[in-house]
């Protein structure tokens, strides 16, 4: 029947939710079952199940979970707000203003993609200690939003490559300056790659541990201090699938709120012509 959906595709989808739910359920059995229980059997064994928040108090009490969870949050949100500010900005001029040395600038910036973070951590280590930025949070700030540059301002110059020129045209007509063209017209219409580099900046500056492992000394982020949960002699696997289950926690919000400007796209391009 046209028009119907094939019986094994609810199927294969439902196997691979099942498949991703999986490890979260571990996670969360691994944090309220006592170690005894989770090596002699593992977290999926049903022979003697107990459950106990021992080692959510454990976390609490020892680490600095919440002032971690702040660091992590303050370094995690200016850098993916900066980004989300920047790159629509870069891509509206390589794209639609003219000045000298465009093309070249962009070949720079384009190829600075392709700079793994660990060819620049020992330069800037020596920048950041003669400018006595070590321990600020700033140190990581910067280099988030700088390696992240290349490739948000690529994604967004390839979304407004099809943007309708005619709204740029009638706004200059109307007496618009570049400025004015950008916040008024080309940044309510470019909310979806907006959205996905924030996703993705916001992912990639959460899960980072080089960085602040190297240039923070006082307020460390929850990348850091789960990795001082693990201990070196006893695996605390129960306390570290409590600093997992914080750590997943703010990505799955961010997720959350960006995912809606997905819907957008096409319908969110007023005014140009079929």
């Amino acid at each position: 029947m046209i028009g119907r959906t094939p019986a094994w595709i609810p199927l294969l989808v439902g196997l691979v939710a099942f498949a991703w739910i999986v490890p979260l359920v571990g996670l969360v059995m691994t944090s309220l079952r006592p170690p005894g229980e989770i090596a002699a059997g593992g977290w999926w064994s049903l022979g003697e199940v107990t459950l106990t928040l021992d080692a959510w108090r454990s976390v609490w009490t020892t680490y600095p979970l919440a002032s971690a969870f702040w660091t992590s949050l303050s370094l995690t949100g200016l850098a993916t707000l900066l980004t989300m500010l920047l790159a629509p900005a870069a891509a509206y001029a390589f794209q639609f203003l003219a000045f000298p040395g465009r093309r070249v600038l962009l070949v720079v910036v384009v190829n600075s993609f392709v700079l793994p973070q660990q060819v620049v951590v020992i330069p800037l280590f020596t920048l950041w200690r003669d400018l006595g930025m070590i321990d600020n949070i700033w140190s990581v700030v910067i280099p988030y939003v700088g390696l992240s540059f290349a490739w948000s301002v690529f994604l967004v110059k390839n979304f407004l490559a099809d943007f309708p020129k005619e709204l740029i045209e009638a706004s200059r007509i109307d007496g618009c300056s570049p400025i004015s063209t950008f916040r008024h017209v080309v940044l309510p219409n470019a909310m979806t790659p907006i959205a996905a580099i924030g996703i993705l900046q916001f992912l990639w500056s959460w899960n980072s541990m080089l960085l602040p492992m190297l240039y923070l000394r006082s307020d460390l982020p929850l990348t850091v201090l789960l990795a001082r949960i693990a201990g070196s002699f006893e695996p605390n696997l129960d306390q570290q699938a409590v600093a997992a289950i914080v750590t997943i926690a703010a990505p799955l919000l961010a997720f959350i709120i960006f995912q809606r400007f997905f819907a957008m796209d096409a319908r969110n391009r007023s005014g140009g012509k079929e």
